[in-house]
């Protein structure tokens, strides 16, 4: 018996689909068993992968840290152990920047499993019993939160990692262009524009905002009835569907300011083999399996999965199951943004995140010497990188 290990992050989203894809690889490889664990969703964000690659042989990943997995080989290049035809067509099923975002210089280094982006998410019934309708724009989202009832709040995930993720999305949708890659810094003009709108916002969020992830406020939205919309969030299928929680959650594009809900910062994750696993092989054919678009549109997301397969978003069946959860985001993806993935962008995505996190906390302070310390914090890892 062959046994393999892997790593995920905890939620039914992470294990469960991972777990299915086992069995189902079993029954063609009698003689190989896949071990999951999985680590809270902080844990699965910002644990070292260095430490992963060295305990597991299949590491669900996010894109950020390839520059230090391909520096320090701690990944195998999947270019080299799937076919060719096969990559080209993840490549050409790839929901926006997916796929792309785990190829570094010039390797493939994981498959999207997993898609995901910052989109918007609303309790339709609340909405509705209240008349109103999900903002399209972001002068809508300050009107909504206005008229909303007494005891119903809009909401957003301010854990340092999601209110750098807020501001990243803010920025990429306000300014258009790439930042903090190849040394290049943020333009001062579009870092305090993205922060005066989230201190705008500020003062309208629900009081859990400072202290929530994701799925913690999905959670209290799923189970309360006091948030009522989130304007940014990543989204989270399973509370989309008949019977995961009390309340279902539809989600949409976020808001836009412009003419498409532009710029958000796109999440996911990676399926990726550690370049300590003594049976690549083996690993790459469950990858393959795993995510090819047959399984990711059937198994995959009926197991509890959220796909990354392009031919699962446009399904009829698995948008029926969801609510519309994946053709009602898709624009959001297809107009992502993709983060660095410099050797030492982690480690700053961490910090910037406390700084952006105290700042909206505290309400007061100069947003240009905020802009400005994070935009010399970037240039100084980009440089110290490797």
């Amino acid at each position: 018996m062959i046994r393999l290990k892997g790593m995920t992050w905890k939620h039914e989203r992470g294990i469960a689909p991972l777990l299915a894809a086992t069995a189902a690889f079993g029954e063609q490889r009698p003689g190989v068993t896949i071990e999951w664990e999985a680590r809270s969703l902080h844990d699965f964000e910002q644990y070292p992968l260095e430490l992963l690659a060295g305990a597991y042989d299949l590491i669900m990943i996010d894109h950020p840290h390839l520059g230090e997995a391909a520096d320090r080989g701690l990944l195998v290049p999947l270019d080299g152990l799937l076919p060719e035809a096969y990559l080209r067509e993840q490549e050409r099923g790839s929901v926006g920047l997916s796929y792309a975002s785990y190829a570094w210089a010039g390797r493939q280094w994981a498959l999207a499993a997993d898609a995901a982006a910052q989109v918007g998410a609303y309790r339709e019934d609340l909405l509705s019993e209240a008349g109103l309708q999900p903002p399209k724009t972001w002068a809508d989202v300050t009107r909504l939160a206005a008229e909303l009832p007494e005891g119903r709040r809009i909401a957003m995930p301010l854990v340092p990692v999601h209110a750098f993720a807020s501001f990243y999305t803010l920025c990429s949708q306000l300014g258009g262009g790439a930042f903090w890659q190849d040394g290049a810094a943020l333009p001062l003009e579009t870092g305090e524009g993205a922060l005066a709108l989230l201190q705008e916002l500020m003062p309208l969020l629900h009081p859990d905002s400072a202290g929530s992830d994701p799925i913690a406020m999905s959670e209290r939205m799923a189970r309360t009835d006091d948030i009522a919309y989130v304007p940014l969030i990543y989204g989270y299928v399973n509370y989309a569907r008949d019977g995961f929680a009390p309340h279902p959650i539809r989600f949409a594009d976020i808001p836009a300011s412009g003419d498409a809900p532009s710029g958000s910062m796109i999440g996911g994750v990676g399926l990726a083999i550690s370049s300590r696993c003594r049976y690549p092989e083996l690993a790459a054919a469950f990858a393959e399996m795993t995510v090819s678009p047959e399984f990711q549109r059937t198994t995959y997301f009926h197991s509890g999965g959220q796909p990354g397969h392009r031919s699962a978003w446009l399904d009829a069946e698995v948008n029926r199951q969801s609510r519309g959860f994946f053709v009602n985001t898709l624009r959001t993806l297809d107009h992502g943004a993709m983060r660095p993935r410099f050797n030492g962008f982690v480690a700053f995505q961490e910090r910037a995140g406390v700084l952006i996190r105290e700042f909206l906390l505290r309400g007061s302070g100069s947003r240009k010497e905020l802009v400005e310390r994070l935009n010399a914090m970037a240039l100084a890892s980009y440089r110290a990188r490797g």
